[in-house]
């Protein structure tokens, strides 16, 4: 197939770029050239709001539009497009409102969500945008992404914390749950759909078992080779100032997903996959100063 990627330069793009590439397909990735492409595959250096007419006498037998987040970036793309195939948009969870019963259903209807905010109802615009242009498009909404190709300063941080010997800091007594999903196993979901055209066009994803906080980190300490000290920090001091995730547990029904795709990639091996691939390209993380608020104020607030 001639597969569009937007983006295909970082983390969830960059990975399923490589995937299609890999898997013997035709790839195209849209982006504006400022990183380093993925391998054997045919960049188109543009701005996607000011494509003018350099797709139109293109044909591509899929569009995976990885890198939307409003409807201006779906329509403008659109706009730009000639004769293409199949359109999967990679939305977000965050288009639930936490205020739904969980475990949160394709069915439910969206709405604003506290936590995420803007982002969250900017990814509405997106899907409404899609499916009132493209009325058989599929949408794939995610939680956390995991595994190789992350720079997000997640799995990341409690490497660096794992690798220099340092107790953990854990959010209450760790058993707030995440919801993950291995980016192998979303880019596997996606071929899954290109090949077979399910009925169904939303589709939750992820594990459909959720783990703690305090597990996942043992997870990460363990791919480093560590056993973690578990230090609890009182609800009083806000999570994110020293924590990755936000104080916020929700969970996904995946039980569609779970119909055409239910092989899933262990979690433990989605985190030695993504310590393996830390350890080569630490320079792509994109850090916070999480470390520096423990040194320089939660642990005095812990004395």
């Amino acid at each position: 197939m001639d597969i569009l990627v937007t983006g295909g330069t970082v983390f969830a793009s960059r990975a399923a770029a490589q995937y299609f590439a890999d898997s013997g397909h035709n790839v195209f990735v849209l982006n504006r050239g400022t990183r380093p492409q993925p391998q054997n595959v045919t960049p188109i250096i543009a701005d996607r709001h000011s494509l003018g007419d350099r797709l139109k006498h293109r044909h591509f037998d899929a569009v995976l539009d990885v890198t939307a987040y409003d409807s201006d970036d779906v329509n403008d793309l659109l706009d730009s497009l000639g004769c293409f195939g199949t359109y999967v948009l990679i939305s977000s969870s965050a288009v639930y409102p936490e205020t739904l019963p969980s475990p949160f259903s394709e069915s439910y209807k969206c709405g604003a969500n506290s936590i995420w905010g803007k982002y969250g109802t900017d990814k509405i615009s997106a899907e409404n945008a899609l499916l009132s242009r493209v009325s058989d498009a599929y949408i794939l909404r995610p939680p956390y992404l995991c595994g190789y190709m992350n720079n997000l300063y997640r799995e990341a941080f409690v490497f660096e914390c794992a690798e220099a010997g340092r107790p953990f800091y854990l959010p209450s007594d760790g058993r707030m749950k995440l919801q993950f999903f291995h980016i192998g196993d979303l880019c596997r979901l996606t071929e899954l759909i290109l090949n077979s055209s399910p009925a169904d066009h939303i589709f939750n994803t992820g594990y459909p078992i959720s783990v703690s906080i305090r597990d996942w980190v043992k997870l990460c300490y363990e791919s480093v080779g560590r056993e973690p000290e578990f230090i609890n920090v009182p609800k009083t001091v806000p999570q994110r100032s020293y924590f990755p995730f936000y104080d916020y547990q929700y969970e996904l029904d995946v039980s569609r997903m779970n119909r055409i795709l239910s092989d899933l990639t262990p979690l433990e091996d989605s985190v030695a996959g993504s310590y393996e691939w830390f350890r080569n390209n630490r320079e792509l993380i994109i850090k916070k100063p999480l470390i520096q608020f423990i040194d320089s104020e939660l642990k005095e607030i812990m004395k």
